[in-house]
Formats: C-alpha cells, structure tokens, sequence
C-alpha cells in the first residue's frame, strides 16, 4: 500500500510541476530573455494582478505552497516569490502559515503510511537523540527549526519527528515561530529583488547584489548560519 502511495505522490508531484513549469514558461518571451525591460513589465503586470484581488491571491498562494510542500517541493523558491508577490511583511506571514500547513500536512501523511520507511531511513541516524528530544520535544524542536534544520533538506526536516512520535500540535506550533527568522530573511530577499526590478534602469548584478535589500538580509542569513552550527554543536552533538 506504501509502494503504491508512494507512486501516487511522485505522479501527482511531477503533474503538479509539469503544469506549473509549462504555465510559467508559456507565459515567459524567451527571445527577451536578456531585455530588462520585459522583466520589469513582468513586474508591473504582477502587481497589478495581486492588487486587483488580493485575498483572492493570498488563498491561491496559501493552496499552492501546501500541496507544493506535501509533495516534497523546495522552501525556498516558495519563500523568495511570497516575498516579490506580497512584499516581505505579508510573504513572511502568508509564507509561514501556508508552508507551517504544508509541512504539518506532510508529517500526518508521513506517520500514517511511511511510517516504516521514514524509521528505516532515519532513526538509526538520530536514535541518539530519541530520548533528549522527548522529555521537550517542542522547545527542542523549536530550536531545530530556528537553526534552519541544520542543514538537514527541507523533505527531511518535515518527516524526521516521525520517528519521535511527536504530537501534531507541538509539531505546528513549533514548526510555526521557529520558521519566523528565516523565513522573514528570505521575503525580504525577495522583496528587495522586486525592488530593484522596479527602480533599476538596466541589470547590474554587482549592483543588485550591493543593494541594501538583498546584502543586509544574506549578512543576517550568514549570522544565522553560525547559529546553526552553535545550535548543533550545544544541542544536538554528544
């Protein structure tokens, strides 16, 4: 049964990102590929479409990154483009929900029929910290997202509590205020991008990458890194 959800998932996955390659891509003038200006018409016309039905477009976003997440799909793409849609304030909090969503949807996916396999894969890795991990399994938790899942992939951020047996609303909750920092980082990242698509004449990646929208958030992304490591090495090593 496991098998057979599991080539059900991969199907759906693989349609879900098909179609949306094919929507993005059909919509995309590759012989302008290197004309600025067509980027910035992009840009316009998206504001244009988010501004016309917002609420609308929040729902639609919210949808999309919580089927994205349960088929394994990337955080960060997701976070960069709720931060150039929605601006950093509102990508950070529409991102947080729909992905905290998302990843809880897949953790009850994951304890109800990959179970086995999730155990098989991954508690021999960290069956050493089963028992630490359980006596405060949301503050420990917390920190593990916070610490951006010290370097873990986010398919396997989401699954790894399966083999705690976490409760789903620590698993939330936890999930929730630990992603905050990073997420808000990646938004803004976002949002700068969209900034300079706005307000640059031509495309300067030196100058994109100095622009104050983009360098502060990678600064705070680095200090964030460090962190993780400080993180793993207190918490989570012996």
């Amino acid at each position: 049964m496991s098998k057979n959800i599991k080539i059900v998932l991969g199907s759906i996955y693989l349609i879900i990102l098909i179609a949306f390659l094919y929507f993005i891509f059909s919509k995309f003038d590759i012989s302008r590929i290197s004309d600025f200006s067509y980027y910035k018409n992009i840009q316009i016309n998206l504001e244009e479409l988010i501004g016309k039905n917002l609420i609308f477009n929040l729902i639609l976003f919210f949808l999309f990154s919580v089927i994205w997440v349960v088929l394994l799909g990337f955080g960060s793409p997701i976070l960069i483009m709720s931060g150039i849609l929605f601006g950093k304030w509102v990508g950070t909090i529409i991102s947080t929900v729909s992905i905290s969503f998302g990843v809880l949807s897949l953790y009850i996916i994951a304890s109800y029929f990959f179970k086995d396999l999730v155990n098989q894969i991954l508690k021999v890795r960290f069956e050493k910290y089963i028992e630490r991990f359980q006596k405060n399994e949301f503050y420990f938790f917390f920190i593990f997202r916070f610490a951006g899942g010290l370097g873990i992939p986010f398919a396997l951020q989401n699954v790894l509590p399966v083999i705690f047996k976490m409760k789903n609303y620590n698993y939330f909750f936890a999930s929730f205020f630990g992603f905050i920092p990073s997420f808000f980082i990646w938004n803004t990242i976002g949002s700068g991008i969209n900034k300079f698509i706005k307000e640059a004449d031509e495309f300067n990646f030196i100058n994109l990458i100095f622009s104050k929208e983009i360098y502060f958030p990678y600064i705070v992304f680095i200090i964030l890194i460090f962190i993780s490591i400080l993180v793993k090495k207190n918490f989570f090593n012996d």
